[in-house]
């Protein structure tokens, strides 16, 4: 069983890091929105804990841009030290 939550953190984790190493990144609820709305994003991660009403406005937004929108394994704090 562990192994198989690994496999699926080091998906997750390196397709974050590379995203990442491109500099291509936007952290925040408005700044995310705001880029949905302008259609200039091509995916979105949430982490694990994000509040319920900032995950439906993010899926509303990215549905209607169909922007795929990744909920990570990772809580906040989590994401925060690994974008680091």
């Amino acid at each position: 069983m562990a192994k198989e939550s690994e496999k699926e953190l080091s998906v997750e984790s390196k397709l974050l890091r590379t995203k990442l190493q491109e500099g291509k990144v936007i952290f925040g609820q408005e700044s995310v929105l705001k880029y949905l709305k302008s259609g200039r994003l091509s995916q979105v991660f949430v982490a694990r804990n994000c509040l319920i009403k900032a995950q439906e406005d993010v899926t509303y937004y990215a549905k209607l841009a169909q922007v795929p929108v990744v909920v990570l394994s990772y809580n906040n704090e989590e994401l925060g030290v690994f974008c680091k």
